[in-house]
């Protein structure tokens, strides 16, 4: 069962890999717009559970906590990481926020039942090597004039890793309600776009076809594949096989002719797999005692 469930969370780091591809090829829509759009379709799936099952409409009626968490969550995260871009290089700014797999597999060890071992962090600072190799290919120059953005960066971390570690307390609490974080979510981005960036609608099919995507993967079942992996898989596991996400984004932009293959890429490649795997001990040892 918690193998089954750490695989189902794994789909999301699947999914959020092709975030990057996906949103290039979306045009240029401004973030909130884009968010605001692709929140709302990711709240698809669970409405049409609601239309085929009326009864699951009752898994909406939680506690100010749980919705607390949820909103802050997915819509605090985007809103940080937009103001992150905004106020601070790129590379500095998404290296910063990728922290948010480290915390949550030190973080872990504040949960219930959970023990921290030395291989799940050093299978973490493996995977965030990695990351370093693949986003920071020209170097990196933290300068203080853009604090204010590196600030946002670091709260983003902080938040994404603080609402999955925090789902976990929540595992009675049943998957359909990442519906509604969904739609307040796309609520709460389309009053930021209102009142913060200028209107810009696709340009053709294929555009609208890749904002589609983004709102039923990346941006959609992703979240609820990754809240069932947090509440009943290994998320320790989960944490540090996070860094996959943007090694397989960098394949998939090379494969797509997006970005070039290097040896850098390669390195990369070892340090996150092997990281993961490393992390991953306790889950392939359970494996193998299931098949002895």
């Amino acid at each position: 069962m918690k193998t089954r469930a750490t695989l189902i969370g794994f789909t999301a780091i699947l999914m959020w890999s092709f975030l990057a591809l996906m949103t290039a090829a979306s045009g240029k829509m401004p973030p909130f717009q884009l968010s605001a759009i692709t929140f709302a379709i990711g709240s698809l799936p669970g409405i049409i559970a609601f239309m085929l099952r009326p009864e699951r409409i009752r898994q909406l009626r939680q506690p100010a906590k749980v919705w607390l968490t949820g909103v802050i969550g997915l819509f605090g995260y985007h809103f940080l990481y937009f103001t992150a871009l905004r106020n601070a290089p790129a590379v500095e700014a998404g290296l910063i926020a990728y922290l948010w797999p480290l915390l949550i597999v030190v973080g872990s060890a504040l949960l219930p039942g959970e023990r921290l071992r030395w291989y799940h962090v050093v299978g973490a600072l493996a995977g965030l090597a990695g990351t370093v190799l693949i986003v920071a290919k020209n170097g990196i120059a933290f300068d203080p004039a853009y604090g204010f953005g590196y600030l946002a960066a670091f709260l983003c971390a902080f938040t994404w890793s603080g609402y999955s570690l925090i789902t976990r307390r929540f595992e009675a609490v049943s998957t359909d309600v990442v519906t509604g974080f969904c739609l307040a979510t796309s609520i709460l981005s389309a009053l930021c776009h209102l009142g913060l960036e200028t209107t810009v609608w696709p340009e053709n099919p294929a555009q609208w076809a890749a904002v589609v995507g983004l709102g039923l993967f990346p941006v959609g079942l992703a979240f609820y594949a990754w809240d069932h992996g947090v509440k009943n898989g290994d998320i320790q596991i989960l944490g540090a096989s996070s860094y996959a996400a943007p090694l397989l984004s960098t394949l998939i932009l090379t494969l797509f002719g997006f970005a070039e293959p290097s040896l850098r890429i390669g390195i990369a490649c070892v340090l996150i797999t092997g990281g993961a795997m490393l992390a991953a001990q306790d889950m392939i040892r359970r494996t193998k005692k299931a098949e002895a």
